[in-house]
């Protein structure tokens, strides 16, 4: 068991991941995202937090708030101590409760804080059933746009090539992909793509690919596969290659996120 960083799923709770970090310094990512929406409690210390184009430094207390989809990161300053606490929701479940993407990028409510600590005990308490465990899920995420003042987010659309090719890319992204495929699937020059991706997504086509092929890999060793043949599918060249650009993405071994120790 990784003594830094566990994973906590019920399989009675199929919508749901949480992950608890005692020593961010031994947790680092490089710029990812995730299908899921993501939300974050510091319990201690300070670290950097990247959402989009927007830079926080982020304390004990602060609860941060990833939309799907939303390139991020969130790491050590210079080697200071920090802990965390992490929860993945899968979005067509928030969607059916009428959950919409938050404006908000991070909250310093000591209210909130104090509830998402509540929710992440009772969730790891194996003395509750399931069902209670969805109902304060559904109760604390039905009000929770409300309690960060009701604002939603209203982001002005990209280019609908650049959203062509970023579908693309997540259609295909367990297949071989050449960039000029991309670009004619997207009708643009390859130029015009690898700088336009960038700057809407936070990643390069490259960089964008391989970050969906370690969400399809993070999806599928959550059922228990193989690693080997989880990589494979996935459109890693082996093994290897998944361990390494999983451990850059998600802060964790393949083997460690299968276990969830």
């Amino acid at each position: 068991m990784d003594a830094h960083s566990r994973f906590w799923r019920d399989p009675a709770l199929p919508f749901i991941e949480a992950r608890r970090v005692a020593d961010g310094r031994k947790v680092c990512y490089a710029a990812h995202s995730h299908e899921s929406f993501s939300l974050g409690a510091i319990t201690g210390g300070r670290s950097t937090y990247v959402s989009g184009e927007r830079h926080q430094q982020v304390a004990a207390g602060t609860v941060v708030l990833i939309n799907p989809g939303v390139v991020h990161t969130c790491n050590p300053i210079d080697g200071q101590p920090w802990s965390y606490l992490m929860l993945y929701v899968d979005w067509p479940w928030l969607q059916a409760l009428g959950f919409s993407p938050l404006a908000a990028i991070s909250s310093t409510s000591a209210s909130l804080f104090d509830e998402v600590l509540r929710l992440f005990d009772v969730l790891l308490d194996a003395q509750y059933p399931a069902a209670r465990k969805e109902t304060a899920l559904r109760l604390f995420f039905a009000g929770l746009s409300q309690r960060l003042g009701g604002f939603e987010c209203s982001a002005q659309q990209p280019d609908p090539r650049l959203l062509a090719a970023a579908a693309f890319i997540r259609e295909h992204c367990t297949e071989p992909l050449r960039l000029e495929a991309i670009s004619r699937a997207a009708g643009l020059s390859t130029s015009y793509l690898i700088r336009a991706f960038k700057q809407q997504f936070g990643l390069t086509p490259h960089g964008y690919l391989l970050d969906q092929r370690v969400q399809y890999a993070r999806a599928q060793l959550r059922r228990g596969r193989l690693i080997a043949e989880v990589a494979l599918e996935a459109g890693f060249a082996d093994q290897a290659h998944l361990q390494r650009a999983f451990k850059q993405h998600l802060a964790a071994t393949p083997g460690h996120y299968r276990s969830g120790q």
